[in-house]
């Protein structure tokens, strides 16, 4: 979305800095700056977050300055020390601000993650994206008002795609909305719903319904999450449709846990797994699993192309599962190849 130069100015930004001292909008008038809203939980913003480090990378000595704002979803990521870790494992250089208090995403009036405003030499709004995409479209207006700062300026070709479902051509479907299982929004299945804020028996069987996770087992039920306690199983169900699956999970009272990943009543096969899957032989045959050890988004599942599934999470006493997320955008051609490789 353009906004017309000289309408609106960007506000003051304050609190917490990585990767650089304090900045203002004020010292940075005479270059161009990109504003990422973001969180280090969130799907749709780690996706873009390849893009708005190459553009730091391409762009700084040219007249770009690039600050991220942690605006954070969950409590857990209101700790600076978490944002950091976040940091490091995405490999961001540039400057970013932590706003935990909302007074930044407050000031730019702002309403998604993740949200990118581009800001012209005298600090005035002349662009915003919502979501993901448009990654070409962002980088031609920051190469404007580059050239807006020095008409000779050398820029090069707009970036190629770093992935293959952000090519032309990719193809993205509507998935499963967002899943919270804190109590304050979350949809469960199970019949009377949630015993809110208290450590309850919860008992599910019968069929499942798309938009809601089902659980069996001893819970706590909090605003914000749902945590396994006590001993026995603890099962979460919920059918979607989707290419891939994440959750935001935690381990408020235990040091790790783990949880078993079951698709359609089968473990995982290698090429379904994630960066964050592992794999072992148990007595019942092989397993599917990840270990939740910090509070972050893990990746569960990738199908590699859309699709509708069943999906069963067995945890540990101590997990605390926040949000499911899904995405759905495929690249048909790499899709046909790899079912060719399989069949």
């Amino acid at each position: 979305m353009r906004v017309e130069k000289g309408q609106v100015r960007a506000p003051e930004i304050g609190r917490p800095w990585f990767n650089s001292p304090p900045l203002s909008f004020r010292q940075l008038r005479g270059r161009a700056v990109l504003v990422d809203f973001w969180d280090y939980t969130c799907v749709n913003c780690i996706r873009t977050l390849p893009y708005v480090q190459a553009w730091h990378e391409r762009y700084r000595e040219k007249g770009l300055t690039v600050i991220g704002v942690h605006t954070p979803e969950f409590t857990f990521a209101q700790y600076e020390s978490n944002v950091e870790r976040g940091i490091r494992e995405f490999g961001l250089t540039y400057p970013i601000v932590v706003d935990s208090d909302r007074e930044i995403w407050k000031a730019f009036a702002n309403r998604y993650w993740p949200t990118k405003y581009l800001l012209d030499k005298d600090s005035y709004l002349r662009y915003a994206h919502f979501g993901e995409g448009s990654y070409g479209e962002t980088e031609q207006v920051i190469q404007e008002l580059l050239r807006e700062i020095d008409p000779s300026l050398s820029l090069p070709a707009i970036m190629e795609a770093v992935r293959e479902e952000d090519q032309m051509g990719a193809v993205c479907y509507r998935p499963t909305g967002e899943l919270y299982l804190g109590n304050r929004r979350g949809r469960i299945g199970n019949e009377g719903g949630f015993k809110e804020d208290q450590i309850a028996d919860y008992e599910f069987s019968g069929l499942l319904e798309e938009n809601f996770f089902y659980a069996s087992g001893r819970w706590a039920s909090t605003a914000e999450y749902f945590e396994a306690v006590e001993d026995g199983s603890h099962i979460v169900r919920l059918k979607y449709e989707s290419a891939a699956v994440n959750l935001v999970m935690a381990c408020p009272h235990a040091t790790s846990a783990e949880v078993v990943i079951l698709q359609d009543g089968k473990a995982l096969t290698q090429s379904q797994g994630t960066r964050d899957t592992l794999f072992r032989t148990a007595a019942v045959g092989r397993e599917s699993y990840v270990v939740v050890d910090s509070p972050r988004m893990y990746f569960l599942v990738d199908n590699h192309q859309f699709g509708s599934h069943e999906l069963e999470l067995r945890c540990s006493t101590g997990v605390a599962a926040f949000a499911f997320t899904f995405t759905s955008c495929v690249d048909p051609v790499a899709t046909a190849l790899r079912t060719a490789e399989t069949a």
